[in-house]
């Protein structure tokens, strides 16, 4: 099923947004004339939005306390433009510098009661609307002579012309949001922006078995579609059987909710959903209005409660009914996860919105500006599996598999990679371009209000969370790299070629169980399970022990990385890249204690202890040990710089470096005194390089002794 209604009378004035264009191909001037097109219908649309608030007090005025005055978003997405152009190097100059500095960021709104209240001198209405004329004066110059080549993709310098015309489109919707929460005598209805007239009694809303099935989610570069960063890469799930409401949560079903005093029933709201409750002192939904009978506000009127329409809630309000409605019913309710939503899609048939027909769903501007009833649009068995309103999903935004940042607009997404950014999927009615396509994915924090609702799904299966988000912690991120990473300085990767020494040493002896102790964040364990069936890798830190699991569970890892002062890099690394995937279930991960293992660990073939004894807070208590953990005949691989400093070992515990009898007594002599019972040297120490990155430009270049020790039988 496409998402195309043609039984409906396909009138300009119902189809006149047009969708976001493929960027694939077709004769290089028709493709020129589409994207201008495209620009002029969203730049007109967005301030066509504008001309809904009723005065002038209404752009300076804050709609809530959490965002920017209207007057900003009139501004923004024009400074939008320039800035990336810029950045582009695509304007010679800028248009306007105190402009595009004062629009140029907006609010994420980081908590509910965050927002730093400085002061703005915003300019006026006319002066922000005259720079507007020049941007799109300039924007229209670059669009009519800039050379076009086909396919554009993201390298491409039309790029960042396609992404401000997406941008603007979020924005449309976005300030539609914050018009909805103005003061209703700020605002005034518009011919452009009329809403659905169309309201009854709520449909009784039923169960659907939805089979379950894969799911291939991400899309690759070479896209014939616009996209954000986080579309990209790649994602697989095995979507488990589960059961899905046939309709959108109405107004009228989310009543009952609201009547067995849901917003005072502390047992179905979670913390953060508590806090947030308080704080906005929440009793009903944001958009009702209780005038001696429930009412609901639209963007411009308030009309009487159309209890067919969906309901409109932040996550929080979600998610506390569908514990109530759990418990009510005695069975698993709760959201559906992106995976899940993407199932129902399958499962209903549908496909995107068609570019030369009107949609099959409240999407695109293409019927209403507004919400409609639930039982308009049928997809499947199902209704509004897209359009009306967006839907709220379990899934926190999350990096796919070979993600990676534009480096025109790097802060796009990562910032929202922080587990408090949940997925919204489906579109809403004002939802255009970019935001309807399945592909797309927004959050939006939980208690950020958008056009937005839910349904619920009934499931035995966990709404299991993504994988990890970015790694920031900057040593985490440094190790991550260290072990993970690319070659510095021509100097090769320190724990694949430390291993493979050991490796090397372990000549034709047996190969069966080996040990790495202060394994960090695990490479080495890794490498040695190319050879050996089963490596212990232990480590004090559990900080860097979770990077091992991690890549043993999940089979990646994804970190950033510092390139100068607050700007980074993004990595994903997999374990199938370095060639390790098959040998990931040979390998074990525990915290532990260098100085004081557990009896447990023992009978290994080999242990490998790289860059640990002077570390160690006793180093000889460690080397006391070692013997009862090695096989007769086999080998224990020190590697070490000999960076002997008080801050990490006692200095009477020092194994060398220092003055005895009056000689020089290095650390070399330290390990044959503490080892020489038990173990003989083979060869000569060997001097092994090793590169840690800390910035773009800051590397430390190292280097580390390598002593190979044979237990004796």
């Amino acid at each position: 099923m496409t998402l195309a209604e043609s039984a409906l009378p396909s009138n300009a004035e119902a189809f006149q947004v047009k969708r976001t264009p493929r960027l694939d191909g077709g004769p290089v001037d028709e493709k020129r004339a589409e994207i201008r097109a495209y620009f002029l219908d969203t730049w007109d649309r967005y301030e066509s939005l504008f001309c809904t608030l009723a005065r002038e007090e209404a752009f300076f005025e804050k709609s809530i306390p959490l965002r920017h005055p209207l007057i900003f978003y009139v501004g923004h997405t024009a400074t939008f433009y320039v800035n990336k152009l810029m950045l582009a190097k695509l304007l010679p100059e800028r248009i306007d510098a105190q402009m595009e500095s004062t629009f140029a960021v907006g609010v994420d709104e980081m908590s509910w009661d965050d927002l730093d209240e400085a002061n703005y001198d915003w300019p006026s209405v006319d002066a922000v609307f005259d720079y507007r004329r020049k941007v799109r004066e300039a924007v229209l110059h670059l669009i009519d002579s800039l050379p076009l080549q086909l396919p554009v993709n993201w390298k491409s310098d039309w790029w960042p012309i396609v992404m401000g015309i997406e941008h603007e489109r979020i924005h449309l919707e976005t300030s539609s949001v914050l018009i909805r929460q103005h003061r209703l005598d700020y605002v005034r209805p518009h011919p452009d922006w009329q809403p659905c007239r169309d309201h009854g009694a709520a449909p009784e809303n039923t169960l659907v078995a939805v089979p379950g099935g894969e799911v291939r989610l991400g899309k690759p570069f070479d896209a014939p579609f616009y996209g954000w960063d986080n579309e990209y890469g790649y994602h697989r799930a095995d979507v488990a059987d589960f059961e899905a409401s046939r309709y959108l949560v109405t107004n009228g079903e989310f009543l009952r909710f609201v009547e067995a005093g849901g917003y005072a029933d502390d047992g179905v709201w979670s913390e953060e959903g508590m806090a947030w409750r308080e704080f906005a002192e929440a009793r009903h939904p944001s958009f009702w209005v209780d005038d001696g009978g429930w009412k609901l506000r639209l963007m411009t009127e308030v009309i009487a409660m159309p209890w067919n329409w969906p309901v409109e809630v932040n996550y929080h309000e979600a998610k506390a009914f569908c514990h109530w409605l759990a418990r009510e019913t005695g069975r698993p309710v709760r959201l559906p996860t992106e995976d899940e939503w993407q199932r129902l899609y399958d499962v209903a048939g549908l496909e995107d919105v068609p570019a030369d027909r009107v949609a099959g769903a409240n999407l695109h501007l293409d019927h209403w500006a507004s919400s409609c009833p639930v039982d308009r649009f049928a997809h499947g068995g199902f209704f509004d599996v897209v359009g009306n309103v967006w839907q709220w999903t379990e899934t926190p935004t999350y990096p796919f598999d070979g993600f990676d940042v534009h480096p025109l607009y790097d802060d796009f997404t990562t910032p929202t990679f922080d587990n408090q950014h949940n997925l919204i999927k489906g579109g809403s009615w004002i939802s255009c371009g970019n935001e309807t396509l399945r592909s797309a994915r927004y959050a939006f924090r939980r208690h950020f209000f958008q056009h937005a609702g839910f349904r619920y799904v009934v499931s035995e299966a966990p709404a299991t969370p993504p994988a990890r988000v970015y790694e920031t912690d900057k040593v985490l991120s440094e190790y991550a790299e260290f072990h993970y990473g690319d070659e510095w300085l021509g100097v090769p990767n320190y724990p694949r070629a430390i291993a493979a020494l050991a490796m090397e040493a372990m000549g034709e002896r047996p190969c069966r169980r080996a040990l790495e102790i202060g394994c960090a964040t695990g490479r080495s364990a890794f490498e040695l399970a190319r050879r050996f069936p089963q490596v212990t890798g232990v480590d004090f830190s559990a900080r860097f022990i979770a990077q091992g699991v991690e890549m043993a569970e999940r089979g990646s890892l994804r970190y950033a990385m510092v390139e100068e002062g607050e700007l980074v890099a993004y990595r994903t690394r997999r374990l199938s890249d370095l060639g390790l995937q098959e040998v990931a279930d040979r390998v074990q991960f525990w915290q532990a204690d260098a100085c004081n293992l557990k009896p447990q660990f023992t009978g290994y073939d080999l242990v490998l202890a790289s860059n640990l004894i002077d570390r160690l807070y006793k180093p000889i208590q460690f080397l006391a040990q070692i013997p009862e953990r090695v096989n007769p005949g086999g080998l224990l691989v020190i590697a070490s710089p000999y960076t002997w400093l008080q801050e990490h070992t006692p200095r009477e515990h020092w194994l060398g470096g220092f003055k005895k009898d009056g000689e020089n007594y290095s650390t070399l002599d330290g390990l044959q005194d503490a080892l020489g019972d038990h173990f003989r040297m083979l060869g000569q120490p060997r001097k092994v390089p090793f590169v840690i990155r800390e910035t773009a430009n800051k590397y430390q270049h190292s280097f580390t002794e390598v002593t190979v020790w044979e237990r004796r039988a």
